[in-house]
């Protein structure tokens, strides 16, 4: 069994295959240095919450290869799939890109999803990054802590983009944060999501709401970004975080079928269009839990399970995966947001019949110090009561 790429997806079809087998011969390859990490945590190791780097490797190539008997290669980058031969191409990256042909029974592709690299001219300037790894956090951390940046902008106001500025300004850096629709965290409706406006501007964030970031330049030592409102930002660090889309260059060039969404098709087995090749994690398309339509939800527990379900199937035990619930919480500064199944835009956009309801209570008896507002937002289906989706804020 070959398996392309680690971290959630990846490295938990490894162990879990050698759980199953300890006859079967199993080789991760992951193109960068580390296989599983905790790649939700990059953002606090960055703000210090997280003091430990180490903290964040949950296995190393060295323990997953003494406990499970994996052969890890990392700086491998499988180039090419031949379904028909039963072969992929590796690219050793650190042996001056020599390239060796690897034959595999199974194949299980975890690849992940990629940074969206916005079509901005100067994205690929020193002081610009994304954050997807290690290597990223690593470099974003090394220009803070060498005291470089007085003023940083942020680009997009998902997760990625309100913890970094959360981050940031915790190590006493100017943020600017940049976001093209009228709210942050747009998954959820806009009326849950304006308490992060005013937390984010209590805080000093400088937010600019529809608005979008139309050019970098080099400016002397630093960075000049330029703003569709004509406006011109100072700053010593970009950190572009956009979104994510599901790495699916090598399933399209080795023929698989891919979703409406733009993931890799999959079954409930984890089965992609051929039926050697499984794929698991943020790259494929999964069936979301309430509505029944293809999604993209790039979220560890789903990955965690989809490597487990595919393994399973490898090795004669039938599993199935049975659809995703999209569950998320964000913190930012004194408040959390967090969210379930579908909102109310979404179930808006699909055409389904809904009511909705309030609560702006306490977070716990009142009678009892340390009690915080807390409101909450429940969708539900008017016939059945059937719930649909909900969305909490507060401290």
């Amino acid at each position: 069994v070959l398996i392309v790429g680690g971290v959630a997806g990846g490295a938990s079809a490894a162990a879990r295959g050698r759980r199953l087998s300890e006859e079967a011969e199993i080789v991760l390859f992951e193109r960068g240095e580390h296989i599983s990490f905790a790649n939700c945590g990059l953002p606090y190791h960055i703000g210090e919450v997280i003091a430990k780097r180490e903290s964040l490797l949950i296995q190393t190539p060295e323990s997953m290869a003494r406990r499970f008997n994996i052969d890890v290669r990392t700086r491998c980058e499988v180039v090419s799939i031949d379904p028909k031969a039963h072969t992929v191409v590796v690219r050793d990256l650190d042996g001056g890109g020599v390239e060796n042909v690897e034959a595999y029974d199974k194949l299980i592709l975890s690849p992940g999803a990629e940074p969206v690299a916005p079509p901005i001219p100067g994205a690929d300037l020193p002081g610009v990054h994304t954050l997807r790894n290690i290597a990223d956090m690593d470099a974003i951390k090394q220009a803070v802590d060498a005291g470089g940046p007085e003023r940083a902008v942020v680009v997009g106001g998902g997760y990625i983009g309100l913890e970094m500025a959360e981050a940031l300004t915790l190590r006493g850096v100017e943020v600017t944060l940049v976001e093209l629709a009228v709210q942050v965290f747009i998954a959820a409706d806009a009326e849950m999501a304006a308490p992060l406006h005013q937390q984010l501007e209590s805080h000093g964030v400088d937010l600019r709401l529809g608005v979008s970031v139309s050019s970098i330049a080099a400016d002397g030592a630093g960075l000049k970004v330029g703003l569709s409102s004509d406006e011109f930002v100072e700053c010593g660090l970009v950190i572009l975080a956009v979104g994510v889309r599901p790495e699916t260059k090598l399933a399209r060039e080795a023929g698989l079928a891919i979703g409406s969404t733009g993931g890799i098709a999959v079954d409930e087995h984890m089965q992609t269009s051929d039926p050697d090749i499984y794929a698991v994690g943020d790259a494929v398309e999964v069936t979301e839990f309430v509505g029944g339509g293809g999604a993209l939800i790039p979220l560890a527990g789903p990955a965690n399970r989809q490597g487990r379900i595919a393994a399973d199937n490898i090795f004669g035990r039938p599993s199935v995966y049975r659809r995703t619930q999209g569950t998320a919480i964000c913190k930012l500064f004194d408040l959390a947001i967090g969210m379930t199944g579908m909102s109310e835009k979404a179930l808006a956009g699909a055409g389904m019949s809904y009511e909705k309801v309030y609560t702006h209570a306490a977070s716990h008896a009142g009678y009892y110090p340390g009690a915080a507002p807390l409101s909450l937002k429940l969708l539900f289906d008017p016939d059945s009561g059937r719930i649909l989706g909900a969305q909490g804020v507060g401290a």
